[in-house]
């Protein structure tokens, strides 16, 4: 896994997400209505904040499985990278899976729905959250 964590380490960070691949699309998932959340309606990523002590690629694992069903492998995630953000350190990793995988999905109790998208489509997108489109953005482009 190409990981980056430019220079800082990894017990500091706040949560982690993913850009999962499922075949060539990417799985999304529609945020709750709740005003009391942020970005509130608009389609994330899988992921979530730390608990305890974990390491940002168990954090991401479980609210993967947490929210989608999916159980991947510590190996899958081909990416990974430290962003940080008034201070406060996040995770953000890419995973691909086959497209069989669709099948194994789950969805767990937070959200509205799940979705499958061209990943183009999601940079694009005005209801996609922007870190996570820019974040995005940086993996396709090949950053480190």
């Amino acid at each position: 896994m190409s990981v980056s964590s430019a220079g800082r380490d990894d017990t500091a960070f706040h949560g982690a997400k993913i850009a999962l691949f499922v075949g060539a699309k990417l799985i999304t998932i529609l945020r709750d209505e709740d005003r009391d959340i942020p970005w509130p309606g608009h389609w994330d990523m899988p992921g979530g904040g730390r608990e305890g002590d974990e390491t940002g690629l168990a954090c991401v694992l479980r609210e993967t499985q947490e929210e989608l069903g999916l159980v991947i492998p510590a190996t899958t995630p081909n990416w990974g990278r430290i962003y940080w953000k008034r201070g406060v350190a996040f995770w953000f990793f890419a995973a691909h899976l086959p497209a069989s995988a669709e099948k194994d999905i789950v969805f767990g109790a937070e959200g509205q729905r799940w979705e499958l998208i061209d990943p183009m489509s999601y940079l694009k997108h005005p209801k996609a959250i922007p870190q996570f489109q820019s974040r995005l953005a940086d993996y396709l482009a090949g950053a480190s």
